[in-house]
């Protein structure tokens, strides 16, 4: 069955996570560098944390700058942009719930992608820096099938 072709070709995304701290903040990141003024790309979080250091390091080793980034909530997105989005894209079942919940009333397709939180790795710096590099290298593949199937490139 094909997606309704709002969902196929998304003009505004919003990547969510647990705390929008390492996840959605690399993904919204991802997206925008690799399709840039194509599409309004925000994250959010189901609750508010801190920006990731590991994160930070491992995105400017794309030549990404994730430091100034600001963690929100989906009530403090929903409060300054609304929650006009073509797609909203959950990583961790926390922030599923949460999109679902808030998407009753809302004309919006919610795609869950399971994605490992990396701040549960322990170890030391270099086997910590590596899951947040899988992380991110896995984000970046299923960004590039999901929104080059959808024509975003073009």
């Amino acid at each position: 069955m094909e997606a309704p072709p709002r969902v196929r070709h998304p003009q505004a995304v919003l990547f969510a996570c647990t705390m929008n701290a390492v996840r959605s903040p690399m993904a919204a990141s991802l997206l925008r560098n690799m399709f840039p003024k194509t599409m309004y790309v925000r994250s959010a979080g189901a609750r508010k944390g801190e920006v990731d250091p590991f994160a930070v390091s491992v995105m400017a080793e794309l030549g990404q700058d994730i430091s100034r980034h600001k963690p929100k909530t989906f009530e403090e997105l929903e409060d300054l942009d609304g929650l006009n989005f073509d797609l909203i894209i959950t990583l961790s079942p926390q922030a599923h719930h949460k999109a679902l919940d808030l998407t009753r009333t809302h004309a919006v397709e919610v795609e869950y992608w399971p994605t490992q939180d990396p701040t549960l790795v322990e170890g030391s710096r270099e086997q910590r820096l590596n899951a947040y590099r899988d992380v991110c290298d896995g984000l970046s593949l299923r960004i590039r099938k999901r929104f080059a199937r959808s024509g975003a490139g073009a």
